[in-house]
């Protein structure tokens, strides 16, 4: 199969050259990559959104530094998929080329900028766990609601930093520079720090799990041996064993959506891509979706005081909807009623 070549110099940055990262050749292709895409990203804006709801509904949740780091790992992937399936569908599914330069570089920004703070957020969830675990007696000392904003604050300003490194000048258009294979405009150079910064995070965020493992093994060993001493601090225990339990999870789930893209990335770096590998990137950057619509489910299906806000909202519904049979109109009709039956009792008296 023929590879679409990317033109040198000026020509290299001309809209011409955005049709030959259109990898997507048949309709049938097209229809998948826009029916995931869709899915997806329905499901994971509803998902999210409901996490965001049922932590901000509580008072107990919202001020807890993990369900922040939580919401903002939601806010991250509601939007990333937003963004992610309104550019990418108009772009390898409607082709559409109708925009500059510096557009496309804005929404490539916006999806860099969203992935990013959701990774970050994960790894300040993954540091809120280890703290909470290696220091306990420490931990609200040291993890406060203030230090907490704080800490997302200067992820998401980093993380929109980073990512618009390219629209400020940091692509092979203006640095006449060796473009990537795999987006438009971007410089491989710039493809490889991203690439090496996302690897350093997961790497940061593997080594703080596999102390909180440790810890949490340690815990439920203390638990097992001073079980007629279970009180209080056994039950705080065992809420940092599951939700560390869950955050793995999470990661797992993490790494595999996330590995094939970044294999990909890398690979491309160092040699030419084939049509059909560039295809195989396009269907895998939907995994990155995938990875944002199940993390809610895992955080409703393991944590509490998520499930317990939830059944609270379930059952509030349903009230809503018996309400109608129990409304001011159905109650004058039946008072109504009532009185014709007295009168006519009277009558007959």
């Amino acid at each position: 199969m023929d590879i679409c070549k990317i033109p040198e110099n000026a020509s290299k940055c001309s809209g011409s050259t955005m049709e030959c990262f259109m990898v997507l050749s048949t309709q049938a292709q097209k229809i998948s990559i826009a029916t995931l895409c869709c899915l997806f990203g329905t499901l994971c804006v509803f998902e999210n959104s409901l996490v965001l709801y049922l932590i901000f509904s509580s008072p107990r949740t919202r001020k807890k530094p993990s369900y922040i780091f939580i919401s903002s790992l939601a806010l991250a992937d509601i939007l990333a998929s937003i963004i992610f399936v309104c550019s990418f569908v108009n772009f390898h599914v409607f082709n559409g080329t109708g925009f500059s330069k510096e557009a496309f570089l804005l929404q490539l920004g916006g999806v860099n900028t969203s992935f990013s703070a959701s990774l970050s957020s994960l790894l300040l969830t993954a540091l809120d766990r280890y703290v909470s675990i290696s220091r306990p007696s420490e931990y609200k000392l040291l993890m406060t609601r203030r230090r907490a904003w704080i800490a997302l604050g200067a992820l998401w300003a980093t993380c929109a930093a980073v990512a618009s490194l390219p629209l400020l000048g940091w692509n092979c258009c203006t640095l006449d520079s060796s473009c990537s294979e795999l987006f438009p405009f971007v410089d491989d150079n710039y493809l490889s720090g991203w690439v090496c910064l996302t690897l350093l995070l997961l790497g940061c965020i593997v080594y703080a799990y596999a102390h909180v493992l440790w810890r949490a093994r340690q815990h439920v060993a203390y638990m097992e041996q001073h079980q007629a001493q279970a009180g209080k601090q056994n039950t705080r225990m065992r809420m940092d064993v599951r939700l560390a339990k869950t955050l793995v999870m999470v990661l797992a789930v993490l790494v595999l959506c996330w590995s094939p893209v970044l294999v990909l990335m890398i690979y491309s770096v160092f040699s030419r891509l084939s049509d059909r590998l560039r295809k195989v990137f396009a269907f895998c950057s939907t995994l990155c979706l995938l990875n944002s619509m199940v993390n809610p489910i895992i955080y409703a299906l393991r944590s509490k005081e998520l499930n317990s806000s939830l059944r609270r909202v379930f059952s509030h519904f349903r009230r809503q909807l018996k309400a109608p049979e129990e409304s001011p109109e159905a109650e004058s009709t039946h008072r109504s009623s009532v009185v014709e039956t007295v009168c006519e009792d009277a009558h007959v008296t």
